[in-house]
């Protein structure tokens, strides 16, 4: 269920709430700013489609993240680490008043470290939280053919495919010094890491049902005990 559409005495004990992650960033002059969000939401989406009816609730997304090494490029909207980890905080806390467990999806690599320290200080809270990625299995670093085929599946009327070119298409581990040091722009004028020629939405729906189907596993597991 969706959490906005549902009424408070409509929401069961024992519930998962998943929480999409994403961000307000550059993909390039082919996909719009919220592309992250949308791969995330969709991913949650369709996981919690995979849990048992009336288990699950679906809520809104965090669309702002930590995207400094973007904010070269106009239009980018970054809240950073630091503030997005207190935001993640803050929600898990006030989620967990009511919810048995909290799941964070995220879309967006830049969002790692706030994950990783909000999910451990709730944690040692003694909540029951996790975070699960959402990454296209074999895909490229940002604005590649992985997430141009994701929106060409999700959201065709949003790329400008016209308007697709190539960036660096080196290992993003290879990239990743001068990434951390100058950001995006200084690796790619165009801000695509990756190559979006050849992207194509059967593509993207094959992609977007093996991520479903990993972080649905990654989420069913045995819940951790509370203290």
């Amino acid at each position: 269920m969706d959490l906005v559409d549902t009424r408070w005495d409509g929401i069961g004990p024992g519930s998962l709430v998943i929480v999409p992650v994403g961000s307000t960033e550059q993909h390039g002059l082919h996909l719009p700013f919220d592309t992250d969000t949308l791969i995330a939401e969709a991913v949650a989406r369709g996981v919690a489609g995979q849990m048992p009816p009336g288990t699950t609730v679906l809520a809104p997304s965090v669309a702002y993240g930590a995207s400094g090494e973007h904010q070269d490029f106009p239009g980018t909207a970054s809240i950073g680490t630091e503030v997005l980890t207190a935001v993640l905080i803050e929600l898990g806390r006030s989620i967990g008043t009511w919810a048995d467990r909290t799941v964070f999806v995220n879309g967006h690599g830049g969002n790692l470290e706030a994950l990783t320290a909000a999910v451990d200080r709730l944690r040692f809270e003694g909540r029951d939280v996790d975070w699960v990625p959402c990454v296209p299995p074999g895909g490229d670093a940002h604005a590649g053919r992985a997430e141009t085929s994701l929106l060409l599946h999700l959201h065709p009327s949003r790329v400008t495919p016209d308007r697709a070119a190539a960036g660096p298409v080196d290992r993003i581990e290879a990239l990743l010094p001068e990434l951390r040091e100058r950001g995006v722009r200084a690796v790619s004028p165009n801000g695509v890491l990756g190559d979006p020629r050849g992207a194509s939405a059967a593509e993207g729906r094959h992609l977007l049902e093996r991520m479903i189907a990993e972080a649905a596993r990654r989420i069913r597991r045995e819940p951790r005990g509370r203290g």
